[in-house]
């Protein structure tokens, strides 16, 4: 019980969980040339995997060049899946969403924006009818929790789980979507918004999504964003969505980034196949999380455990790099590749074209 309490715990202290099309093109330098990978002894079974060098400098400035067509919005309907027709504002951004509203032309469902996000829950602006989800959901809806997760919560994850840090997570990242910069991306799960704002600020990308369940970490990303001077607001918005019910059009979105959010999600493969709906083809998914392997595997009954843990918080726990290769490929994404720091992993798999 004591090593259950422990995994139960790990796993508790982990987060859970664009809007316009643009056809993407990609002009750069090799963005990931200068970080130093080295292969791992003995290869593994994953399609591709590296160990992080904990010496990785920062790789070079990336030059993108943007197209942007005039395209139709690709929010949608979360209980039809049709795009959402706006009335509002032109241009999307966190100064137009408050008091804009989006209305599905099926369903003729209407949703409004708030002071903070855009909620597009499908029980969104129900009066009576509420749902709870798993612990490992509930627990981020928490406003201290929220409040402490740039204040040092994320921090420990260092620590623990051999998570590189923000920066370096985010130029390691730099390299799996390559591909796909100059487009939309997702932040699904994003928290209070440590990447979504990175991936604002890179200029990478010409619009961000920060995405999550839970109200009051969108509060927080908010939150610091009126407090950044000089933040590029107008191709930028908070959203409050699940994250198996993606308030997205088909093939409509470049990338998805969700950072150590995989194993709180209620149901993962739920998750991803319905992250790769939402990709364009050739649209890249890049995830981080931890896999309880090396001294973890000798633990007897580790199967078991795992089941236990997922029944009391909802947290899924990996065991390995197949498991999520197997994941991917399941819900129609191909290329797996992947990244180890210890616990850590950094996984990237592509939309086929």
């Amino acid at each position: 019980m004591a090593i259950g309490a422990a995994v139960a715990g790990i796993y508790a202290l982990t987060p859970t969980l664009s809007s316009f099309k643009h056809r993407t093109r990609l002009f750069s330098r090799a963005a990931f040339a200068a970080t130093k990978l080295r292969l791992p002894l003995p290869l593994r079974a994953s399609s591709s995997t590296a160990f992080l060098d904990t010496e990785t400098k920062p790789t070079d400035s990336i030059v993108v060049e943007k197209e942007v067509s005039k395209s139709s919005n690709s929010l949608a309907c979360p209980v039809c899946y049709d795009s959402l027709t706006w009335n509002g504002d032109p241009g999307l951004s966190v100064d137009t969403i408050p008091g804009s509203s989006f209305q599905c032309s099926t369903c003729q469902k209407t949703y409004v924006g708030n002071q903070t996000h855009l909620d597009l829950t499908a029980t969104g602006g129900a009066k009576s009818y509420g749902e709870t989800m798993p612990v490992s959901t509930e627990l981020f809806r928490v406003p201290l929790i929220s409040f402490l997760y740039e204040r040092g919560w994320r921090q420990t994850f260092s620590v623990w789980g051999g998570f590189p840090g923000p920066e370096k997570e985010f130029e390691l990242m730099k390299g799996f979507l390559k591909p796909v910069l100059g487009g939309n991306i997702i932040d699904a799960s994003c928290a209070s918004g440590l990447f979504s704002r990175l991936f604002a600020k890179s200029g990478l990308f010409s619009f961000v999504v920060a995405l999550d369940y839970s109200e009051n970490m969108l509060q927080q990303c908010y939150e610091f964003i009126q407090q950044e001077e000089n933040f590029p607001k107008e191709n930028f918005i908070l959203v409050r969505a699940d994250i198996s019910r993606l308030p997205f059009v088909s093939s409509s979105v470049d990338a998805v980034h969700a950072g150590a959010a995989l194993h709180c999600w209620p149901s993962p493969s739920a998750a991803v196949a319905e992250i790769s709906r939402v990709l364009r083809p050739g649209g890249v998914f890049v995830a981080t999380t931890y896999i309880l392997d090396g001294p973890f595997s000798v633990i007897p009954f580790l199967s078991t455990l795992r089941q236990n843990v997922r029944q009391v918080s909802g947290s899924y726990i990996f065991l390995s790099e197949r498991e999520l290769e197997d994941l991917c490929r399941a819900c129609g994404l191909v290329g797996f590749k992947c990244i180890r720091n210890g616990f850590f992993v950094m996984i990237s798999a592509t939309k086929p074209s």
